[in-house]
């Protein structure tokens, strides 16, 4: 799989359209007075401090993978947190901690529901593990995209970059069930409304398209980029208020048996 990086600035575009669903998930979190809360994938940690206000005297700490995202967290110098670069899928806390969030991260992962247990495991007795994958794949945003970068003159250079993927939320209900854990789980449907030219291309851009757009030399970049603005142009209109972007996403919030 090729190493893609990620842009804080560009992800953070749509800032307020991208926390609605980390608010929609910690409001299920029923934990009342945690010592240890953390926040897997955290990104540029924008987010990570709604946890820090939501329990003021627990420790909160935020892990990403990308070296670029934590330096943008750690710029913020949010009082009381500690970001720092992790792997999810190597990461071992040295005491399990109270609440585990892991907020649009887990869909980069591949085999993930398999990683479900030992996520699990890290979270204390009677504590809580919440998270939210998007479900928007079958959409045209995506599928214009992989069938664009499918064609022969753009595919030997894409083969084999990261692409997201999650499950429908029955397959994460059955999983967390049995693990033992009480289980919530629920998707929504955003309809996000968007401005400016080609918002939908900045949308994806700063998250699902980033690593295919990284990929190509920069001599086919521009015509892949003309091309697949067009696309999504025909495929979300503009309207007179604006470009409406459906977005589903589904929830998932366990407590870890006591």
């Amino acid at each position: 799989m090729s190493h893609h990086s990620w842009d804080p600035e560009r992800y953070l575009t749509y800032a307020d359209e991208r926390g609605r669903p980390f608010l929609d998930l910690v409001a299920r979190i029923d934990a009342t007075d945690p010592q240890r809360v953390v926040d897997l994938g955290c990104g540029p940690g924008n987010l990570t401090a709604i946890l820090a206000n939501r329990w003021p005297d627990a420790d909160v700490e935020g892990l990403d993978s990308s070296a670029e995202m934590i330096e943008k967290a750690n710029a913020q110098q949010v009082p009381g947190i500690r970001f720092e670069v992790a792997d999810l899928r190597s990461w071992q806390p040295m005491h399990q901690v109270d609440v585990l969030v892991s907020n649009a991260t887990l869909q980069w992962v591949p085999g993930h529901l398999d990683l479900l247990s030992s996520l699990v495991t890290r979270v204390a007795p009677g504590g809580w593990f919440a998270f939210q994958v998007p479900g928007n794949f079958a959409e045209p945003s995506h599928v214009l995209l992989h069938e664009l970068a499918a064609d022969r003159r753009f595919s030997p250079h894409v083969a084999g970059v990261a692409r997201p993927a999650a499950h429908d939320p029955q397959v994460y209900l059955d999983a967390l069930l049995e693990l033992g854990c009480r289980v919530d789980v629920w998707e929504t449907t955003y309809l996000h409304l968007l401005h400016g030219d080609d918002p939908v291309f900045t949308w994806i851009s700063g998250t699902g398209a980033r690593p295919t757009l990284q990929a190509l030399p920069d001599e086919l970049r521009d015509e892949f980029v003309a091309e697949y603005k067009q696309l999504l142009r025909d495929a979300y209109v503009a309207g007179p208020h604006g470009t409406v972007l459906p977005f589903r996403r589904v929830f998932a919030v366990a407590q870890v048996p006591a």
